[in-house]
């Protein structure tokens, strides 16, 4: 049974969603993590879930990266432990240093909060491997900073290594202006560190987890690192 970690900081409000799309008998035992404790040992995944963390005050993401979970996350991503942010928790993965570039303000500055598509890259990690290349999901957003940004160079690295695993496309899969929410540079909805285990989007699978809801294609995404 895999053991995960859901952390809640202040401000965060998709734990619980989080949690529900986990909670599967004999498959995972999920933790709740309070963010000014230790992380717990022996967690095979922890998740930085959606939210406002402090209320995005200063910059989403930058006050929640000195919690004093966090200096057991970047423990366990180093060692290998797998690390997931979802919105919020990828904004804060990225101002913790875990992963490389921004998130910045959306292009026309408008809060997007809708369902759009994403298209799985070619990636060299265990959150996508067993999915298909060129899958395309439907997924929620709701984010007012979700650009995703970083210079060329970073850019052009993050290509070469296969570290971009999701791109927002149309229903076809189809990478366009159009189906970009956000303004994010080469429309990247996702990504990976060099080593491939920890990851971050912008999309809310977690919010695509039922059927019952709209769908449950984000299960997919959210359990293919322990297949």
């Amino acid at each position: 049974m895999k053991r995960v970690g859901v952390v809640v900081f202040p401000g965060t409000n998709c734990e619980q969603e989080t949690i529900r799309a986990f909670s599967v008998p004999g498959q995972y035992e999920v933790t709740e993590v309070w963010y000014d404790n230790p992380l717990p040992s022996g967690l095979d995944l922890v998740i930085l879930p959606g939210g406002w963390s402090y209320g995005d005050t200063l910059r989403a993401g930058t006050i929640a990266r000195f919690s004093k979970v966090m200096t057991g996350i970047v423990e366990h991503a180093k060692a290998g432990g797998f690390v997931l942010g979802i919105c919020n928790g990828f904004q804060i993965l990225t101002e913790s240093g875990l992963l490389p570039g921004a998130l910045a303000r959306n292009e026309h500055l408008r809060f997007r909060c809708e369902v759009v598509h994403c298209r799985v890259e070619q990636c060299n990690s265990p959150f996508v491997q067993s999915i298909k290349s060129g899958s395309v999901y439907p997924l929620p957003i709701a984010h007012g900073e979700g650009r995703y940004v970083a210079d060329e160079k970073t850019l052009e690295r993050l290509e070469a290594n296969g570290q971009i695993a999701l791109r927002y496309s149309s229903p076809r899969g189809i990478t366009t202006n159009k189906s970009n929410p956000n303004g994010s540079l080469r429309n990247i909805a996702g990504i990976v560190n060099r080593d491939g285990n920890v990851m971050g989007l912008m999309p809310h699978p977690e919010r695509r987890a039922n059927a019952i809801t709209g769908g449950d294609e984000g299960l997919a995404l959210l359990h293919a690192w322990s297949k």
